[in-house]
Protein backbone atom coordinates (compact mmCIF):
# COMPACT_ATOMS: atom_id res chain seq x y z
CA UNK A 1 0.00 0.00 0.00
CA UNK A 2 0.99 3.66 -0.31
CA UNK A 3 3.11 4.63 2.65
CA UNK A 4 4.72 1.19 2.95
CA UNK A 5 8.34 0.47 2.06
CA UNK A 6 10.31 -2.61 1.02
CA UNK A 7 13.65 -3.11 2.76
CA UNK A 8 16.01 -5.99 3.47
CA UNK A 9 16.12 -7.19 7.08
CA UNK A 10 19.90 -6.84 7.26
CA UNK A 11 19.76 -3.17 6.26
CA UNK A 12 17.62 -2.11 9.23
CA UNK A 13 18.26 -4.73 11.92
CA UNK A 14 21.32 -6.07 13.64
CA UNK A 15 21.41 -9.86 13.53
CA UNK A 16 23.65 -12.23 15.46
CA UNK A 17 24.11 -15.89 16.37
CA UNK A 18 25.81 -17.49 19.34
CA UNK A 19 27.79 -20.54 20.32
CA UNK A 20 27.72 -23.69 22.43
CA UNK A 21 30.04 -23.74 25.47
CA UNK A 22 31.97 -26.98 25.93
CA UNK A 23 29.58 -29.44 27.59
CA UNK A 24 32.38 -31.23 29.48
CA UNK A 25 33.20 -28.11 31.47
CA UNK A 26 30.86 -27.87 34.49
CA UNK A 27 31.90 -24.25 35.03
CA UNK A 28 29.81 -23.33 31.98
CA UNK A 29 26.53 -24.95 33.11
CA UNK A 30 26.47 -25.77 36.83
CA UNK A 31 24.31 -23.27 38.75
CA UNK A 32 23.96 -21.17 35.58
CA UNK A 33 21.33 -18.42 35.66
CA UNK A 34 21.59 -16.94 32.15
CA UNK A 35 19.00 -18.18 29.65
CA UNK A 36 20.49 -19.88 26.59
CA UNK A 37 18.23 -20.39 23.54
CA UNK A 38 18.56 -23.41 21.23
CA UNK A 39 16.35 -24.41 18.30
CA UNK A 40 14.49 -26.85 20.57
CA UNK A 41 13.35 -23.91 22.72
CA UNK A 42 11.67 -22.11 19.83
CA UNK A 43 7.91 -22.47 19.85
CA UNK A 44 6.63 -20.01 17.21
CA UNK A 45 5.25 -17.87 20.01
CA UNK A 46 6.46 -16.13 23.15
CA UNK A 47 9.42 -17.62 25.02
CA UNK A 48 9.54 -16.99 28.77
CA UNK A 49 12.28 -19.38 29.83
CA UNK A 50 14.84 -21.73 28.30
CA UNK A 51 15.44 -25.38 29.23
CA UNK A 52 19.15 -24.78 29.93
CA UNK A 53 20.88 -21.88 31.66
CA UNK A 54 24.60 -21.13 31.40
CA UNK A 55 27.05 -19.25 33.63
CA UNK A 56 28.66 -15.82 33.27
CA UNK A 57 32.00 -17.61 32.75
CA UNK A 58 30.55 -19.23 29.59
CA UNK A 59 29.42 -15.77 28.40
CA UNK A 60 32.91 -14.35 28.85
CA UNK A 61 34.90 -17.31 27.51
CA UNK A 62 32.76 -17.59 24.37
CA UNK A 63 32.22 -13.87 23.90
CA UNK A 64 28.43 -14.32 23.86
CA UNK A 65 26.07 -11.36 23.63
CA UNK A 66 23.13 -10.84 25.94
CA UNK A 67 20.15 -10.10 23.69
CA UNK A 68 17.64 -7.43 24.63
CA UNK A 69 14.01 -8.27 25.29
CA UNK A 70 11.67 -8.38 22.25
CA UNK A 71 14.48 -9.77 20.08
CA UNK A 72 13.12 -12.30 17.59
CA UNK A 73 14.98 -15.63 17.44
CA UNK A 74 14.91 -17.78 14.28
CA UNK A 75 16.09 -21.40 13.84
CA UNK A 76 18.70 -21.84 11.09
CA UNK A 77 19.38 -25.60 11.53
CA UNK A 78 17.51 -28.62 12.78
CA UNK A 79 15.67 -30.23 9.87
CA UNK A 80 12.83 -29.30 7.52
CA UNK A 81 10.28 -29.05 10.34
CA UNK A 82 12.53 -26.78 12.39
CA UNK A 83 13.92 -24.27 9.85
CA UNK A 84 12.37 -20.87 10.51
CA UNK A 85 10.86 -21.79 13.87
CA UNK A 86 10.89 -18.62 15.89
CA UNK A 87 9.90 -16.85 19.07
CA UNK A 88 9.89 -13.38 20.55
CA UNK A 89 11.87 -12.96 23.77
CA UNK A 90 10.36 -11.59 26.93
CA UNK A 91 13.61 -11.81 28.89
CA UNK A 92 17.34 -11.20 28.43
CA UNK A 93 19.11 -14.21 26.95
CA UNK A 94 21.89 -15.52 24.75
CA UNK A 95 21.75 -18.09 21.96
CA UNK A 96 23.64 -20.97 20.38
CA UNK A 97 25.07 -21.15 16.85
CA UNK A 98 21.91 -22.67 15.34
CA UNK A 99 19.81 -19.60 16.18
CA UNK A 100 19.78 -16.17 14.53
CA UNK A 101 18.56 -13.26 16.62
CA UNK A 102 16.99 -10.17 15.03
CA UNK A 103 17.50 -7.39 17.57
CA UNK A 104 15.03 -4.50 17.98
CA UNK A 105 15.93 -1.23 16.27
CA UNK A 106 13.55 1.13 18.10
CA UNK A 107 11.49 1.84 14.99
CA UNK A 108 9.83 -1.44 13.95
CA UNK A 109 7.28 -3.26 16.07
CA UNK A 110 8.93 -6.61 16.89
CA UNK A 111 5.57 -8.35 17.16
CA UNK A 112 5.02 -7.32 13.55
CA UNK A 113 8.45 -8.79 12.60
CA UNK A 114 7.52 -11.96 14.47
CA UNK A 115 4.32 -12.20 12.41
CA UNK A 116 6.19 -11.66 9.15
CA UNK A 117 8.61 -14.52 9.91
CA UNK A 118 5.71 -16.93 10.36
CA UNK A 119 4.63 -16.00 6.80
CA UNK A 120 8.20 -16.17 5.47
CA UNK A 121 9.18 -19.59 6.88
CA UNK A 122 8.15 -21.78 3.89
CA UNK A 123 10.01 -19.55 1.42
CA UNK A 124 13.30 -19.89 3.31
CA UNK A 125 13.25 -23.61 2.55
CA UNK A 126 13.76 -22.72 -1.14
CA UNK A 127 17.20 -21.37 -0.23
CA UNK A 128 18.17 -24.05 2.30
CA UNK A 129 21.46 -25.90 1.85
CA UNK A 130 22.21 -29.47 2.84
CA UNK A 131 20.01 -32.51 2.34
CA UNK A 132 16.23 -32.68 2.51
CA UNK A 133 16.57 -34.52 5.78
CA UNK A 134 18.99 -32.02 7.30
CA UNK A 135 18.57 -28.62 5.58
CA UNK A 136 19.91 -25.35 6.95
CA UNK A 137 19.87 -21.63 6.26
CA UNK A 138 22.30 -18.92 7.37
CA UNK A 139 22.28 -15.34 8.56
CA UNK A 140 22.93 -14.06 5.04
CA UNK A 141 19.62 -15.53 3.81
CA UNK A 142 17.78 -13.93 6.72
CA UNK A 143 19.52 -10.58 6.22
CA UNK A 144 18.81 -10.61 2.49
CA UNK A 145 15.09 -11.27 3.03
CA UNK A 146 12.80 -8.45 1.86
CA UNK A 147 10.48 -7.07 4.54
CA UNK A 148 7.33 -5.02 3.77
CA UNK A 149 7.31 -2.17 6.32
CA UNK A 150 4.12 -0.26 7.16
CA UNK A 151 4.15 3.05 9.12
CA UNK A 152 4.72 2.58 12.85
CA UNK A 153 1.11 3.22 13.88
CA UNK A 154 -0.15 0.82 11.23
CA UNK A 155 2.26 -1.84 12.44
CA UNK A 156 0.66 -1.52 15.88
CA UNK A 157 -2.86 -1.70 14.42
CA UNK A 158 -1.92 -4.83 12.43
CA UNK A 159 -0.53 -6.54 15.53
CA UNK A 160 -3.59 -5.52 17.60
CA UNK A 161 -5.99 -6.86 14.97
CA UNK A 162 -4.04 -10.12 14.64
CA UNK A 163 -4.12 -10.60 18.41
CA UNK A 164 -7.91 -10.26 18.22
CA UNK A 165 -8.15 -12.76 15.37
CA UNK A 166 -5.67 -15.40 16.57
CA UNK A 167 -8.03 -17.04 19.12
CA UNK A 168 -10.60 -17.54 16.36
CA UNK A 169 -7.95 -18.78 13.93
CA UNK A 170 -6.67 -21.32 16.45
CA UNK A 171 -10.22 -22.36 17.33
CA UNK A 172 -11.06 -22.85 13.65
CA UNK A 173 -7.78 -24.71 13.05
CA UNK A 174 -8.39 -27.03 15.98
CA UNK A 175 -11.95 -27.65 14.81
CA UNK A 176 -10.73 -28.42 11.30
CA UNK A 177 -8.08 -30.80 12.66
CA UNK A 178 -10.72 -32.58 14.74
CA UNK A 179 -13.00 -32.80 11.71
CA UNK A 180 -10.19 -34.22 9.57
CA UNK A 181 -9.47 -36.81 12.24
CA UNK A 182 -13.16 -37.72 12.54
CA UNK A 183 -13.40 -38.10 8.75
CA UNK A 184 -10.34 -40.34 8.75
CA UNK A 185 -11.59 -42.44 11.65
CA UNK A 186 -15.14 -42.71 10.35
CA UNK A 187 -13.86 -43.96 6.97
CA UNK A 188 -11.94 -46.76 8.66
CA UNK A 189 -14.84 -47.45 11.03
CA UNK A 190 -17.36 -47.63 8.19
CA UNK A 191 -15.07 -49.89 6.21
CA UNK A 192 -14.73 -52.25 9.18
CA UNK A 193 -18.50 -52.15 9.78
CA UNK A 194 -19.24 -52.99 6.14
CA UNK A 195 -16.85 -55.95 6.21
CA UNK A 196 -18.21 -57.23 9.52
CA UNK A 197 -21.82 -57.00 8.30
CA UNK A 198 -20.76 -58.79 5.12
CA UNK A 199 -19.17 -61.80 6.82
CA UNK A 200 -22.11 -62.15 9.21
CA UNK A 201 -24.59 -62.44 6.35
CA UNK A 202 -26.21 -59.04 7.00
CA UNK A 203 -25.04 -57.06 3.96
CA UNK A 204 -27.19 -58.78 1.33
CA UNK A 205 -30.32 -60.94 1.68
CA UNK A 206 -30.16 -64.74 1.48
CA UNK A 207 -31.85 -66.33 -1.55
CA UNK A 208 -32.99 -69.94 -1.13
CA UNK A 209 -32.58 -70.69 -4.84
CA UNK A 210 -28.84 -70.07 -4.55
CA UNK A 211 -28.40 -73.26 -2.55
CA UNK A 212 -26.18 -73.72 0.50
CA UNK A 213 -22.53 -73.37 1.32
CA UNK A 214 -22.49 -77.07 2.20
CA UNK A 215 -23.04 -77.79 -1.49
CA UNK A 216 -19.96 -75.64 -2.28
CA UNK A 217 -17.66 -77.89 -0.24
CA UNK A 218 -17.99 -80.77 -2.73
CA UNK A 219 -16.63 -78.91 -5.81
CA UNK A 220 -13.83 -77.63 -3.55
CA UNK A 221 -13.01 -81.22 -2.65
CA UNK A 222 -13.07 -82.24 -6.32
CA UNK A 223 -10.67 -79.44 -7.24
CA UNK A 224 -8.31 -80.50 -4.46
CA UNK A 225 -8.43 -84.12 -5.67
CA UNK A 226 -7.45 -83.00 -9.14
CA UNK A 227 -4.59 -80.84 -7.81
CA UNK A 228 -3.30 -83.80 -5.75
CA UNK A 229 -3.35 -85.98 -8.89
CA UNK A 230 -1.38 -83.31 -10.75
CA UNK A 231 1.16 -83.11 -7.92
CA UNK A 232 0.31 -79.49 -7.19
CA UNK A 233 -1.14 -80.19 -3.75
CA UNK A 234 -0.14 -82.51 -0.93
CA UNK A 235 -2.42 -85.45 -0.18
CA UNK A 236 -2.80 -84.23 3.42
CA UNK A 237 -4.91 -81.34 2.05
CA UNK A 238 -7.73 -83.82 1.47
CA UNK A 239 -8.14 -84.40 5.21
CA UNK A 240 -11.04 -82.04 5.88
CA UNK A 241 -13.25 -81.64 8.88
CA UNK A 242 -16.98 -81.03 9.04
CA UNK A 243 -18.34 -78.34 11.35
CA UNK A 244 -22.01 -78.59 12.27
CA UNK A 245 -24.51 -77.43 14.86
CA UNK A 246 -25.95 -80.12 17.07
CA UNK A 247 -29.47 -80.48 18.46
CA UNK A 248 -28.14 -78.91 21.67
CA UNK A 249 -27.28 -75.72 19.70
CA UNK A 250 -23.57 -76.33 20.25
CA UNK A 251 -21.03 -76.38 17.42
CA UNK A 252 -19.06 -79.56 16.76
CA UNK A 253 -16.18 -80.42 14.44
CA UNK A 254 -15.96 -83.94 13.04
CA UNK A 255 -12.33 -84.86 12.26
CA UNK A 256 -12.20 -88.52 11.22
CA UNK A 257 -13.71 -90.45 14.13
CA UNK A 258 -13.24 -87.58 16.58
CA UNK A 259 -16.02 -85.13 17.30
CA UNK A 260 -14.92 -82.01 19.22
CA UNK A 261 -17.02 -79.30 20.85
CA UNK A 262 -15.80 -76.01 19.32
CA UNK A 263 -18.67 -73.77 20.45
CA UNK A 264 -16.28 -71.34 22.16
CA UNK A 265 -14.36 -70.88 18.89
CA UNK A 266 -17.42 -69.68 16.96
CA UNK A 267 -17.51 -65.86 17.23
CA UNK A 268 -21.03 -65.20 15.89
CA UNK A 269 -24.13 -66.77 14.35
CA UNK A 270 -24.43 -67.04 10.56
CA UNK A 271 -27.42 -67.62 8.24
CA UNK A 272 -28.65 -71.23 8.03
CA UNK A 273 -27.39 -71.73 4.48
CA UNK A 274 -23.81 -70.80 5.49
CA UNK A 275 -21.16 -73.08 7.02
CA UNK A 276 -18.13 -72.61 9.22
CA UNK A 277 -14.89 -74.14 7.95
CA UNK A 278 -11.12 -73.78 8.32
CA UNK A 279 -9.14 -71.57 5.94
CA UNK A 280 -6.95 -74.56 5.01
CA UNK A 281 -10.03 -76.43 3.71
CA UNK A 282 -10.87 -73.84 1.08
CA UNK A 283 -7.44 -72.48 0.07
CA UNK A 284 -3.88 -73.63 -0.45
CA UNK A 285 -1.92 -71.67 2.17
CA UNK A 286 1.88 -71.43 2.31
CA UNK A 287 4.78 -69.03 2.98
CA UNK A 288 7.46 -67.89 0.55
CA UNK A 289 11.25 -68.04 0.49
CA UNK A 290 13.80 -65.74 2.08
CA UNK A 291 16.84 -64.40 0.21
CA UNK A 292 19.99 -63.19 1.97
CA UNK A 293 21.05 -59.64 1.18
CA UNK A 294 24.29 -60.97 -0.34
CA UNK A 295 22.46 -63.26 -2.78
CA UNK A 296 19.84 -60.61 -3.47
CA UNK A 297 22.55 -58.20 -4.64
CA UNK A 298 24.68 -60.72 -6.52
CA UNK A 299 21.99 -62.81 -8.27
CA UNK A 300 18.60 -61.16 -8.17
CA UNK A 301 19.05 -57.38 -8.48
CA UNK A 302 18.36 -55.65 -11.82
CA UNK A 303 17.97 -58.94 -13.69
CA UNK A 304 15.26 -60.31 -16.01
CA UNK A 305 12.95 -62.78 -14.35
CA UNK A 306 9.78 -63.25 -12.31
CA UNK A 307 9.08 -60.49 -9.80
CA UNK A 308 10.04 -61.24 -6.20
CA UNK A 309 7.69 -59.56 -3.69
CA UNK A 310 8.80 -58.81 -0.14
CA UNK A 311 6.85 -57.39 2.80
CA UNK A 312 7.92 -53.84 1.95
CA UNK A 313 6.40 -54.23 -1.53
CA UNK A 314 2.88 -54.69 -0.14
CA UNK A 315 1.53 -51.39 1.16
CA UNK A 316 -1.25 -50.54 3.63
CA UNK A 317 -3.61 -49.57 0.78
CA UNK A 318 -3.85 -53.09 -0.68
CA UNK A 319 -1.38 -52.41 -3.47
CA UNK A 320 1.70 -54.33 -4.60
CA UNK A 321 4.87 -52.78 -6.03
CA UNK A 322 5.96 -55.32 -8.63
CA UNK A 323 8.89 -53.59 -10.34
CA UNK A 324 11.04 -53.25 -7.22
CA UNK A 325 14.39 -54.15 -8.79
CA UNK A 326 14.36 -57.74 -7.51
CA UNK A 327 13.51 -60.65 -9.81
CA UNK A 328 14.09 -64.42 -10.03
CA UNK A 329 15.67 -65.58 -13.33
CA UNK A 330 14.09 -68.68 -14.89
CA UNK A 331 16.95 -71.00 -13.91
CA UNK A 332 16.39 -70.21 -10.22
CA UNK A 333 12.57 -70.48 -10.23
CA UNK A 334 12.50 -74.14 -9.08
CA UNK A 335 14.08 -72.98 -5.79
CA UNK A 336 11.19 -70.62 -5.04
CA UNK A 337 7.53 -70.97 -4.23
CA UNK A 338 5.14 -69.34 -6.65
CA UNK A 339 2.09 -67.29 -5.70
CA UNK A 340 -0.32 -67.52 -8.66
CA UNK A 341 -2.32 -64.73 -10.26
CA UNK A 342 -5.52 -63.84 -8.32
CA UNK A 343 -4.19 -65.33 -5.09
CA UNK A 344 -3.83 -63.23 -1.94
CA UNK A 345 -0.60 -62.15 -0.26
CA UNK A 346 -0.66 -61.15 3.39
CA UNK A 347 2.12 -60.22 5.81
CA UNK A 348 2.18 -62.61 8.78
CA UNK A 349 5.21 -61.35 10.74
CA UNK A 350 6.28 -58.06 12.31
CA UNK A 351 4.46 -54.79 12.92
CA UNK A 352 2.47 -55.01 9.69
CA UNK A 353 1.32 -58.60 10.30
CA UNK A 354 -2.30 -58.98 9.27
CA UNK A 355 -2.42 -55.36 8.08
CA UNK A 356 -0.68 -55.61 4.72
CA UNK A 357 -2.76 -57.58 2.23
CA UNK A 358 -3.34 -57.47 -1.54
CA UNK A 359 -4.57 -59.55 -4.50
CA UNK A 360 -2.02 -60.47 -7.16
CA UNK A 361 -2.54 -59.63 -10.83
CA UNK A 362 0.25 -61.96 -11.98
CA UNK A 363 2.34 -64.93 -10.85
CA UNK A 364 5.19 -63.93 -8.49
CA UNK A 365 7.81 -65.36 -6.19
CA UNK A 366 7.54 -64.00 -2.65
CA UNK A 367 9.23 -63.67 0.73
CA UNK A 368 9.04 -65.87 3.79
CA UNK A 369 7.24 -63.22 5.89
CA UNK A 370 4.35 -63.25 3.43
CA UNK A 371 1.60 -65.85 3.30
CA UNK A 372 -0.08 -66.86 0.04
CA UNK A 373 -3.78 -67.77 0.07
CA UNK A 374 -4.65 -69.55 -3.17
CA UNK A 375 -8.42 -70.16 -2.89
CA UNK A 376 -10.29 -72.97 -4.63
CA UNK A 377 -13.31 -72.71 -7.01
CA UNK A 378 -13.18 -68.93 -7.45
CA UNK A 379 -13.94 -67.83 -3.89
CA UNK A 380 -10.86 -65.59 -3.64
CA UNK A 381 -12.54 -62.18 -3.58
CA UNK A 382 -14.81 -63.11 -0.66
CA UNK A 383 -11.85 -64.55 1.22
CA UNK A 384 -9.84 -61.40 0.47
CA UNK A 385 -12.45 -59.24 2.18
CA UNK A 386 -12.86 -61.70 5.05
CA UNK A 387 -9.11 -61.45 5.73
CA UNK A 388 -9.58 -57.69 6.25
CA UNK A 389 -12.56 -57.99 8.59
CA UNK A 390 -12.44 -57.17 12.32
CA UNK A 391 -13.33 -60.77 13.20
CA UNK A 392 -10.42 -62.24 11.27
CA UNK A 393 -8.02 -59.63 12.62
CA UNK A 394 -9.06 -60.53 16.18
CA UNK A 395 -8.55 -64.26 15.56
CA UNK A 396 -5.24 -63.54 13.83
CA UNK A 397 -3.95 -61.45 16.75
CA UNK A 398 -4.93 -64.15 19.25
CA UNK A 399 -2.49 -66.47 17.48
CA UNK A 400 0.47 -64.06 17.47
CA UNK A 401 3.63 -65.22 19.21
CA UNK A 402 7.21 -64.02 19.62
CA UNK A 403 8.78 -60.66 20.40
CA UNK A 404 8.22 -59.15 16.94
CA UNK A 405 4.75 -60.68 16.66
CA UNK A 406 3.91 -63.25 14.03
CA UNK A 407 1.50 -66.05 13.21
CA UNK A 408 2.73 -69.41 11.94
CA UNK A 409 1.33 -70.92 8.75
CA UNK A 410 -0.07 -73.80 10.81
CA UNK A 411 -2.04 -71.36 12.97
CA UNK A 412 -3.26 -69.37 9.96
CA UNK A 413 -4.60 -72.55 8.38
CA UNK A 414 -6.67 -73.31 11.47
CA UNK A 415 -8.48 -69.96 11.58
CA UNK A 416 -12.22 -70.29 11.01
CA UNK A 417 -14.10 -68.59 8.16
CA UNK A 418 -17.89 -68.22 7.72
CA UNK A 419 -18.66 -69.42 4.19
CA UNK A 420 -21.74 -68.39 2.16
CA UNK A 421 -22.98 -70.04 -1.07
CA UNK A 422 -20.91 -69.02 -4.12
CA UNK A 423 -23.61 -66.79 -5.67
CA UNK A 424 -24.15 -64.99 -2.37
CA UNK A 425 -20.40 -64.48 -2.12
CA UNK A 426 -20.50 -62.77 -5.50
CA UNK A 427 -23.35 -60.49 -4.38
CA UNK A 428 -21.52 -59.71 -1.12
CA UNK A 429 -18.34 -58.77 -2.99
CA UNK A 430 -20.27 -56.57 -5.41
CA UNK A 431 -22.02 -54.76 -2.55
CA UNK A 432 -18.78 -54.27 -0.60
CA UNK A 433 -17.07 -52.74 -3.62
CA UNK A 434 -20.06 -50.52 -4.36
CA UNK A 435 -20.08 -49.18 -0.79
CA UNK A 436 -16.30 -48.72 -0.73
CA UNK A 437 -16.53 -46.69 -3.92
CA UNK A 438 -19.15 -44.46 -2.29
CA UNK A 439 -16.88 -43.99 0.74
CA UNK A 440 -14.15 -42.61 -1.51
Amino acid sequence: PNGWQWERIGNIFETTSGSTPLSRNPDYYKNGNINWVRTTDLNNGILNKTEIQITSKAIIDYNLSILPQTSVCVAMYGGAGTIGKHCILHFDTTINQSVCAIQPNGFCNMDYIHTFIEYQRPFWMDFAAGSRKDPNINQLIIKHCLLPIPPQEEQLRIVTKLNQLYPYIYQYGNSQNRLNQINKEIWHSLKKSILQEAIQGKLVPQIAEEGTAQELLEPIRQEKLQLVKEGKLKKSALTDSIIFRGDDNKYYEQVGKKCLDITEQIPFETPKNWVWTRLSHIANIYAGNSISETKKKSKFTDVIGRYYIGTKDVDFNNRIIYDNGIAIPKQYEPDFRLAPNNSILMCIEGGSAGRKIAILNQDVCFGNKLCCFSPFVGIGKYMYYYLQSPSFFELFNLNKTGIIGGVSIAKVKEILIPLPPIKEQQRIVAQIEKLFEQLR
